[in-house]
């Protein structure tokens, strides 16, 4: 394997604690929600009262929480590492939501165990578990994600064998340590079925963006359970908006014309603009001591989306080209030789997004004309397109 597609441990880990950080949040969110409702329902069947009560069951069904640590720090490659990570998200966004709008709990009693080390685990899942977050069973999807992700970890069939073996006890116990009714199985399967088959490991990178805007949506939705406050809905679609902008590759939703935004455009999108703006904030001070923008070549000057002060600091007869889709342009640079070029963030520009851009570029640079190029921030967008007129110009 390409020593290159193996993720360090720095990215194992990171992954790993922005997706404990999210259980760790939404998890028992949902429990707390489930708490407040006077009658919250089941989905018993009338014949699981049959099934029996297994105490050591409870073993496999404890090592849940080491699976959730493995499977980041075994994943063979980053291709992997990005699918787990998107998997076990999607799958913990998608069952606290279902949590919340439809809260049940577990209906039948559990009996007394005898057995100390069977009985010292019961204590502890109940010190860190409620009775509710029932349908669908997390344990069960993450099941099927962790096997998806550690199947390719193990070369020996004997090992890939006891890897399915134990997953599948760890599915099991739910229902035999009396944690979960057969139906709350049923959905656990289908729902990492769902995150197996919607998120692939295909390497689109487009997609990643689209699908983090769609995880803070889930978020924004669960705190309008919590909260009820109708921001937290609009926060919700206007997320979904983006998320669905950037999966389509639709660079150009935010309608920009002439550095400005129209005011129905501001009226949906105004948490994500707002959010770049205060970013845009942020990268100014912290930057403070750098120059704004630098000289890339022979008349092409590269940065950020610049202040009114900064912007005269440039040449006076610049062209400017905005690649910036989420910030509006500064005023003294929208009366000069302005050109807007959307580029969706976080992603590089392929080459028919490109093209156009350095066709201006070069027929500026033919008339003896200074030009800044730039996106939001300065870091990425500007920077590989001035890099990609470069190497055209070399050649």
């Amino acid at each position: 394997m390409n020593r290159d597609a193996v993720p360090s441990m720095q990215q194992r880990v990171t992954q790993l604690a922005l997706n404990g950080a999210l259980f760790g949040v939404c998890y028992p969110l949902t429990h707390y929600l489930a708490q407040r409702h006077q009658d919250v329902g089941n989905v018993a069947m009338a014949w699981e009262s049959a099934l029996p009560f297994l105490p050591w069951m409870v073993l496999p069904y404890m090592t849940s929480g080491l699976f959730f640590v493995l499977s980041f720090l075994l994943v063979r490659d980053r291709a992997g590492l990005s699918a787990l990570s998107r998997r076990v998200a999607f799958a913990t966004v998608v069952a606290c939501l279902v949590f919340a709008a439809w809260p049940l709990r577990f209906s039948l009693p559990r009996p007394a165990v005898d057995d100390a080390l069977p009985a010292w685990l019961f204590a502890q899942l109940a010190a860190m578990d409620r009775p509710y977050n029932q349908l669908p069973s997390l344990h069960v999807a993450y099941c099927l994600i962790f096997w998806a992700a550690l199947r390719t970890a193990f070369n020996s069939t004997l090992a890939r064998a006891a890897l399915a073996a134990w997953l599948l006890l760890v599915a099991l116990s739910t229902v035999f340590t009396y944690q979960h009714h057969a139906l709350d199985v049923a959905g656990g399967a289908v729902l990492g079925a769902l995150a197996l088959h919607l998120l692939p490991s295909d390497g689109d990178v487009r997609k990643p963006v689209a699908f983090c805007y769609t995880v803070l949506a889930g978020l924004a939705a669960l705190a309008w359970f919590a909260q009820g406050a109708l921001a937290w809905l609009y926060l919700c679609a206007s997320l979904l908006l983006v998320a669905r902008a950037y999966y389509l590759h639709h660079a150009a939703f935010l309608h920009k014309r002439d550095g400005r935004y129209p005011l129905w455009i501001w009226l949906l999108y105004a948490p994500y603009l707002c959010g770049y703006l205060l970013t845009w904030q942020l990268v100014r001070w912290h930057e403070r001591h750098r120059p704004p923008f630098v000289r890339h070549s022979e008349g092409l000057w590269v940065g950020r989306r610049l202040t009114e002060a900064e912007a005269a600091q440039l040449p006076a007869d610049c062209a400017v080209i905005d690649l910036s889709n989420e910030l509006s342009e500064t005023h003294v640079l929208r009366g000069r030789s302005y050109h807007h070029f959307p580029l969706l963030d976080l992603q590089a520009p392929d080459a028919q997004s490109a093209r156009p851009i350095l066709a201006a570029i070069s027929a500026h640079a033919a008339q003896g004309r200074a030009i800044y190029l730039h996106c939001a921030m300065g870091y990425r967008r500007s920077r590989q397109i001035a890099q990609l007129y470069k190497e055209l110009h070399q050649q």
